[in-house]
């Protein structure tokens, strides 16, 4: 941090996953940083455009009068931002506030982690994120998308790195030196698409981690006069942007309990996979949490649509991963990009801790080639108000985050879903406003 500031930068997720924060002075900081600091708690009662819900939420709303919540400031997430001249920086939750701690997304990961380890368990998680990259800011352009940085289907393209090299280089590097490291970067098939792999940690850092790293790409990307969309699926003829979590547990001497020597499925592992598998139909908005999520979940595109795992099988829902004992790991692809981490991941490592604790039995077969033909497959809720409607009937839901979180969670996403029911799209116009 330069030695002339005096102020220190802070932020949270709300319940959407967009980190939201502000400046305060460092005297300010040193007072309050553990005891908490004061947001007005709307933050956990409007949706991503900061409109209050209709359908009013218990916690907050215009019955409360909207009076601050208190963030308590995590001193381990102390980081510098680089292209902030290194801008001291912290994450927080709401695990001190009496109101908020059962609905804060963080706080939610951080119980799932101690749960696992009060049962022996180190979780290590990383998230994968792929992302379109256009030209231009978008709150310049009269109409969405502007134009992708670059053309064309090109899948692992050098070429197509080296045409934004200078933007592709600052996002490696700055986000080393801003704690977030980068295990893998490439072009995936798409104009102007990326893909990073995040180096694993213990879950509630990869979370973190996780959360800030799709900040930290729209940031540098506005010093490129780019703006970075993790939207799911922003055009229906080019795949969508996934968000997938690889997961391993390792016990306490650090043996990773998902690696069998000989290459098959350890117990551990079939047990939690058991257990995904079971929870992930009530569990879907946590992993596809919007109206447009459920546009990347369709067959044939790369995206999972049914209850379903395989070994290195890209059309199931669960990817076994055989290696060696550090790369030997548990993918769910059912995570878009537009998820929250922190939700998305507590989703995977809550369920299948259920299935441990509850010794279920992997009896669904692995699927060979191709999930999508298999009619016998158990489909995955087709869209958002299906889904917000099975985790709002689950006594699952409840029993393995609360009835508070279940509750208001399940609020926003039908929120969600009635300001889409009554929108007027750009497909409806040009369908009916003439002919009909």
């Amino acid at each position: 941090m330069s030695e002339k500031s005096k102020k220190v930068k802070i932020a949270f997720t709300d319940i959407d996953g967009i980190l939201r924060g502000k400046y305060i002075h460092e005297s300010k900081f040193k007072k309050q940083a553990e005891s908490g600091i004061g947001f007005c708690d709307v933050v956990f009662g409007w949706d991503s455009s900061d409109v209050v819900y209709e359908n009013e939420v218990e916690k907050t709303g215009w019955h409360t009068g909207f009076p601050d919540a208190q963030l308590k400031i995590d001193l381990t997430t102390k980081r510098s931002i680089p292209w902030e001249n290194d801008q001291l920086f912290y994450l927080g939750d709401f695990s001190n506030d009496q109101q908020f701690k059962h609905i804060c997304p963080r706080t939610l990961l951080a119980n799932s982690a101690m749960y696992a380890k009060q049962l022996g368990f180190t979780p290590k998680f990383a998230q994968e994120f792929e992302w379109f990259n256009f030209k231009g800011l978008a709150d310049q352009h009269t109409s969405l998308p502007p134009e992708t940085i670059t053309k064309g289907m090109f899948g692992y393209s050098l070429i197509r790195l080296s045409q934004n090299n200078d933007f592709v280089h600052d996002l490696f590097d700055l986000m080393a030196d801003f704690g977030v490291d980068i295990e893998g970067f490439h072009t995936e098939t798409g104009p102007g698409v990326l893909e990073a792999c995040l180096v694993y940690d213990e879950v509630l850092n990869a979370g973190d981690k996780a959360v800030l790293f799709k900040q930290a790409v729209k940031e540098i990307a506005h010093r490129y006069n780019i703006t970075a969309s993790f939207m799911a699926k922003w055009n229906e003829n080019l795949p969508g942007c996934s968000g997938h979590i690889h997961q391993s547990l390792w016990s306490e001497t650090g043996n990773n309990l998902f690696h069998d020597e000989g290459g098959n499925l350890s117990v551990i592992l079939k047990q939690y996979m058991a257990g995904q598998l079971y929870c992930m139909p009530y569990l879907m908005p946590m992993f596809a949490p919007t109206i447009n999520s459920y546009k990347r979940l369709v067959e044939g595109s790369w995206a999972p649509t049914q209850v379903s795992w395989g070994y290195e099988n890209r059309t199931c829902a669960l990817r076994v991963i055989r290696g060696t004992e550090e790369q030997s790991r548990l993918e769910t692809r059912v995570a878009g990009a537009d998820c929250n981490p922190y939700l998305a991941m507590a989703a995977s490592l809550a369920s299948g801790l259920y299935g441990i604790k509850n010794k279920m039995e992997l009896n669904d077969l692995p699927v060979q080639g191709n999930a999508y033909s298999d009619s016998k497959l158990q489909k995955l809720p087709a869209d958002l108000k299906a889904a917000t409607n099975t985790m709002k009937q689950s006594k699952l839901a409840e029993e393995l985050f609360g009835k508070d979180f279940v509750q208001h969670f399940c609020t926003t996403r039908e929120n969600e879903w009635n300001l889409f029911s009554k929108s007027v799209s750009d497909w409806e116009l040009k369908r009916y406003f003439e002919i009909i």
